[in-house]
């Protein structure tokens, strides 16, 4: 196993964002969990006053993130999302944008840029189930069922 060794001075905040449109396009619900470098924990469930599609409420709530943690004076982030158009958006990876959104994803890089080190990275669903729900809660809807492996029936 390989430990990586920050510096002292670098204090990495762990954001988990999440976004949900209920149809899809419709109501947008925002969920957000800050970990802070003590291990306080922080939590966020937010619904917005537009509609809008999934990839826009998963852009809005790393925008939410991002404005609590500028709030918060971090600087180092690690960013965890289930949104594969996300990541790939905002990590770098030469891709097509999408000309809807351009400038939602033109705000999130600038406040990108006003903190120090930050890492994107995908997570599946199920690694990212407590922002999964405050979004979902924020609409008012139940945390989704946990998924079941392949044949295994649920239990009436």
């Amino acid at each position: 196993m390989t430990a990586v060794l920050e510096p002292a001075s670098v204090r990495t905040w762990v954001v988990h964002c999440d976004g949900s449109a209920m149809p899809n396009p419709g109501r947008m619900g925002l969920g957000v969990v800050l970990c802070a470098p003590d291990g306080t924990r922080h939590t966020f469930a937010q619904a917005t006053h537009t509609t809008g599609c999934n990839n826009e409420a998963e852009l809005r709530a790393l925008l939410l993130a991002l404005a609590e943690l500028q709030a918060r004076g971090a600087s180092a982030l690690q960013v965890h999302s289930d949104s594969s158009i996300l990541v790939e958006q905002l990590g770098g990876t030469p891709v097509v944008p999408i000309a809807r959104l351009q400038d939602l994803f033109d705000q999130a890089r600038r406040l990108l840029q006003t903190f120090g080190p930050v890492q994107l990275q995908w997570v599946p669903r199920h690694r990212n189930a407590e922002a999964d729900a405050l979004a979902r809660a924020a609409l008012g809807l139940a945390p989704k069922l946990p998924a079941r492996p392949i044949g295994q029936r649920r239990k009436k």
